[in-house]
């Protein structure tokens, strides 16, 4: 039988990553009728920062996993620690000329992955929001001040890991699951091998069939992707959802026709959506890299019209208890990129 999504209320215009709040109106819920729906561990609530972009990779990992059977439940602070440690390094050795914050792209998690190793979430995670703003400038003073003193990378390091200890709590050494005991790095390579998964964009400015590290401001790591046709890639999309593997996405979600509280993704225009069309928006900066989420299924409205689902990571605040419905034309327009488990392709 297929599933049926069907709440009440709750309505807002979201603008990036770490905006969620807004005037709540009463509308009507759209009904959904679910196609495929994957497994998923429980939404969570990344906070008033723009750390979007490691919760939805981390959940895409997850929901491989389960997927095999294998239950995991990753700690995204655990990368949040790394990250900001590596923006205070780069910023020292760059002479302060780089700016310590949490804008990234869900490539650069599988970076963090590889770099850094992995924490369980229940092993490693911290009640409330995190005011990680605060700690982004601590951090920056003390990079300047390490470098003006001559003090060194190793006493940077020193006194970030004790800031990190005071705001996010001793982040553990070992990992201690089934009887068996992992440092961070097997632990790791355990939930995510090196090159398990592919990411994808779609933009004339570059030839299809090449890959080219993507020109948006959070690709902080120059990561590279393979550029194909859009078409190509929403037919991939599709089939890895069908076939039981999560995508994760990452695009604009700055058009009028998003809105997270009431958990839909639509455009307002009627204008086909073209690769030109993509490619005239992106370069005139009306398709941006916004946010990041994990799609983990397909759905339909009463008029037959193609939705994605998306699990976000902003609470279950919305009438889909955390999951947004993205129109098909919506996806097609508004994707940057899509990272997806090779196994799907």
């Amino acid at each position: 039988m297929r599933k049926v999504f069907l709440i009440t209320i709750l309505t807002t215009i979201l603008a990036c990553c770490s905006q969620k709040k807004g005037d709540i109106v009463n509308e009507k819920v759209k009904r959904f009728h679910t196609d495929v729906l994957l497994r998923t561990t429980p939404v969570k609530e990344q906070g008033d920062n723009s750390t979007c972009w490691i919760y939805a990779m981390l959940a895409t990992i997850e929901s491989e996993h389960l997927r095999y059977g294998d239950s995991v439940n990753l700690s995204p602070i655990y990368l949040c620690r790394h990250a900001l440690a590596e923006q205070a390094q780069k910023r020292y050795a760059t002479d302060g000329k780089h700016n310590v914050n949490l804008r990234g792209m869900a490539t650069m998690t599988l970076d963090l992955l590889q770099s850094h190793g992995a924490m369980p979430y229940d092993s490693y995670h911290k009640a409330g929001d995190v005011d990680y703003e605060s700690l982004a400038m601590q951090l920056t003073r003390l990079a300047d001040s390490s470098r003006a003193h001559r003090k060194g990378i190793a006493h940077l390091n020193e006194q970030a890991e004790k800031l990190f200890d005071d705001a996010l709590g001793f982040a553990p050494s070992w990992v201690f699951m089934l009887g068996c005991q992992y440092t961070t790095m097997e632990f790791a390579r355990s939930v995510c091998q090196k090159d398990e998964y592919v990411a994808i964009t779609s933009f004339t400015h570059h030839p299809f069939g090449s890959t080219f590290p993507l020109e948006v401001p959070d690709n902080q790591h120059l990561n590279r992707f393979l550029n194909i046709p859009i078409d190509s890639m929403m037919a991939d999309m599709e089939h890895a959802l069908r076939h039981g593997h999560p995508v994760c996405w990452e695009g604009d979600i700055t058009e009028p026709g998003f809105n997270a509280k009431r958990g839909l993704g639509e455009l307002t225009s009627n204008q086909p959506v073209t690769q030109e069309s993509r490619q005239r928006d992106f370069d005139l900066l009306k398709t941006t890299d916004d946010h990041c989420m994990e799609m983990v299924g397909m759905a339909h409205d009463d008029q037959q019209r193609k939705y994605f689902i998306c699990k976000n990571s902003w609470g279950k605040d919305n009438p889909y208890g955390g999951f947004v419905f993205l129109s098909e034309d919506y996806v097609k327009a508004k994707t940057i990129c899509i990272v997806l488990p090779r196994a799907a392709l």
